[in-house]
């Protein structure tokens, strides 16, 4: 026996109890007569004590050779401890070790194993083993695991059936570039690592399975960022005879019984506001509600003076900054240069000052007098005290130029509190999006989502204004779960497949099999899917998702532990039938 007791879970009710302990060595220290030892395990740390009096001058020497991160095994009785530690639970008691056997010696750590620790990213990456003997790491770890637990609890309790769908499948060329395989027993033929189960899981809605779901690894080769994984997990999930309004229910559901089981958060209103309105009002599809800072849109009272600026633009609109007006002229340049960077790209911003005493102080004060201003800060909501900031332009480019804005003022406003939690569904999606390079539409979400009612017949004469039959879950400005009601009938998937450019024969061939299940009686049935990552991340008071996921990649889709992608053997490559040419 390893151990009878973890190194978490001792305290003064096991006073006089013999145990058995392994772990690995923490820190170590040597005051000459005594050695006290840190042993630290998954549960916590236990600190050892060795000293002249009580242990033999082996014991001692053994003690005092100890490197960190050795791995042991100690016997010893549970004393109470001289100088207790209230910051640990096991701060109470030491054990006086009477036997240590060293299971394991290790190498000096390339950085030190401490929730603050020396250690930068990229190294941390590369002993991503070590980093996991982090509390941080760890702790996020663990959290993720319960969090995974307490979704299959839900939906198993609501009737969903967990069923595996397949990692090698058929490459198509909707949405992110795949992951090939190349296939051996069929020299020059790939299959693909899926970006979703989707068609999978809507031919066990086909095969009457009327409630699935799969927490389940996807892949998709693109540029990574801090929310992006080349492989990350979903939890997947399809509904058969439901309409929107029944999905939207059982995954409110999720995500409430989340929050209330994991945070100890009830969340009784999940509001709903449509794209068109999103985009308005915030600028992004994917808004956070935790606070207000929304648009406003000055057009029909900026753009009668001789400002050209406005007068020339689209769109001018404007948000008011709580309590900025007190910001230096200093401050305020440097956020009009904050936007003017090319990861923004704003030409320019107007600011106004409402001002204590009901005045109003701007950068463009020689071309609009106190009744304009006066007429900003109410269409903006602007209070005495507030900053309004204004952009103009293009309408879209404006729009997402100010929602960075927003962002920003927010998080250096603190006004993000990752311990707030605010839900949001965002519905009646455009169906398409018009790619202005071809010219070409495609599916804003994939090709089997459904039109809206009633909306079909608009795909012949104006495609862009169908609204889709999707919806997303957004909590914190974060997208954390979409859907949508799909196409269920062969010749509404046709009409769908031949707006996207397919032509009957490219259509069979990517989706034939799908068109066929289709003929044999497929009910209606929608679904969604929610990152895993992202909502343990968020869940856990955080954005970045790469510290709750074991072994990740790094920013260039690398993984720097384990040195891959590499290189394959000739042997291999000949076996495959391919050739590389540098």
């Amino acid at each position: 026996m390893y151990r009878s007791h973890t190194c978490g879970e001792l305290n003064e009710s096991h006073i006089e109890t013999k145990v058995t302990l392994s772990g690995w060595v923490h820190k170590t220290r040597d005051k000459g007569f005594v050695v006290w030892v840190d042993l630290r395990d998954r549960y916590g740390i236990t600190q050892l004590v060795f000293d002249e009096d009580r242990s033999s001058s082996k014991l001692l020497e053994q003690a005092r050779n100890l490197g960190r991160e050795f791995v042991v095994q100690i016997e010893g009785e549970v004393i109470e401890r001289t100088s207790k530690n209230p910051n640990i639970p096991t701060g109470d008691i030491e054990v006086l070790v009477e036997s240590l056997k060293v299971l394991n010696t290790s190498k000096t750590p390339p950085f030190t194993i401490e929730n603050e620790t020396d250690g930068g990213i990229d190294l941390r990456m590369k002993y991503r083993y070590l980093d996991i003997r982090r509390n941080p790491i760890k702790n996020n770890l663990i959290f993720r695991s319960k969090v995974t637990m307490e979704v299959r609890k839900y939906l198993a309790e609501n009737g969903f059936i967990e069923v595996e769908t397949p990692y090698l499948i058929k490459s198509t060329p909707e949405g992110a570039r795949d992951f090939v395989v190349p296939s051996r027993m069929n020299e020059g033929q790939f299959y693909a690592l899926p970006q979703s189960p989707q068609t999978f899981k809507q031919l066990l809605m086909v095969g009457g399975l009327d409630k699935y779901f799969q927490i389940v690894k996807c892949f998709r080769d693109e540029d990574l960022r801090a929310d992006r994984q080349p492989e990350f997990t979903q939890i997947d999930c399809e509904m058969a005879f439901v309409e929107q309004e029944d999905i939207l229910k059982v995954f409110e559901g999720l995500t409430k019984h989340l929050l209330k089981a994991i945070k100890g958060v009830e969340i009784s209103s999940f509001p709903r506001i449509t794209f068109d309105d999103a985009m308005r009002i915030y600028g992004n599809d994917k808004p956070d509600i935790r606070f207000g800072m929304e648009f406003g849109e000055l057009n029909a009272v900026a753009q009668h003076k001789d400002f050209n600026v406005f007068n020339s633009s689209e769109l001018v609109v404007g948000i008011a900054v709580p309590g900025a007006a007190s910001y230096s002229r200093k401050e305020i340049d440097a956020l009009v240069d904050w936007v003017k960077r090319p990861q923004i790209g704003a030409k320019g911003m107007v600011y106004v000052k409402c001002n204590e005493d009901g005045s109003f102080k701007s950068s463009v004060d020689k071309f609009y007098d106190q009744e304009d201003f006066q007429k900003w800060a109410e269409i903006t909501g602007a209070s005495s005290g507030d900053l309004i900031f204004v952009l103009s332009g293009e309408v879209t480019k404006t729009r997402t130029q100010l929602s960075a804005l927003r962002m920003e003022m927010a998080e250096r406003l603190g006004l993000r509190n990752p311990k707030e939690f605010a839900p949001l569904w965002v519905v009646d999606f455009p169906l398409l999006e018009l790619d202005e390079e071809t010219g070409n539409y495609h599916a804003m979400h994939h090709p089997f989502t459904s039109p809206k009612p009633g909306q079909l017949e608009l795909l012949e004469s104006d495609p862009g204004e169908v609204r889709a039959n999707a919806y997303d879950l957004v909590l914190n400005g974060n997208e954390i779960g979409g859907g949508s009601i799909r196409i269920h009938d062969t010749e509404m998937q046709s009409t769908m497949f031949k707006h996207l450019g397919f032509t009957e024969e490219e259509a069979q061939a990517q989706f034939g099999f799908l068109m066929d299940a289709f003929q044999y009686g497929a009910p209606p049935h929608g679904g969604i899917a929610f990152g895993l990552d992202r909502l343990v991340a968020i869940l856990g008071g955080q954005e970045t998702i790469r510290d709750f996921i074991a072994f990740p990649k790094n920013n260039s889709g690398r993984d720097v532990m384990i040195d891959a992608p590499s290189p394959i053997d000739q042997n291999q490559l000949d076996e495959l039938g391919l050739k590389l040419t540098v």
